[in-house]
């Protein structure tokens, strides 16, 4: 358990619950579950990323299936990078399906990083939000 990313986490799907719409809050909630699923199953299962991490792959596709549903009913640009950073770290594991001596140390680093952007991406809309909420109300 990384108490850095936690702290972002929180943090940036705090904000998104506040300050964003429905699909931001969605989003939140994406990213919270599937990282908490994510760490109970570690707890769970021991991952050593020398095999394809079953329960890891089941929640990314999840996930993705989530960020792809948003992009497609949304409005807003930003669930369309979220999505593609989402389908970015959920091939990971089909690279390990296909190439088994792919080296641990990558297929987890693969899978994790993009999680730091998506979160950005998540807080950037989030933001973006918020200041066109204010500034329609504003403008009333």
């Amino acid at each position: 358990m990384n108490p850095i990313y936690w702290s972002i986490l929180l943090l940036i799907c705090g904000f998104a619950f506040q300050c964003g719409r429905k699909y931001e809050r969605i989003g939140a909630a994406l990213c919270l579950g599937g990282s908490a699923l994510t760490l109970i199953s570690h707890f769970l299962v021991r991952v050593d990323y020398i095999g394809i991490a079953q329960w890891d792959m089941a929640i990314d596709f999840a996930v993705l299936a989530g960020f792809v549903a948003i992009a497609l009913r949304s409005d807003r640009f930003w669930p369309l990078w979220i999505a593609g950073f989402q389908l970015t770290s959920s091939v990971a594991h089909l690279l390990k399906a296909v190439d088994e001596t792919l080296i641990p140390f990558a297929y987890a680093a693969a899978e994790r990083f993009w999680s730091y952007p998506i979160l950005l991406i998540l807080a950037a809309g989030s933001w973006r939000q918020y200041r066109r909420t204010a500034t329609q109300q504003q403008a009333v």
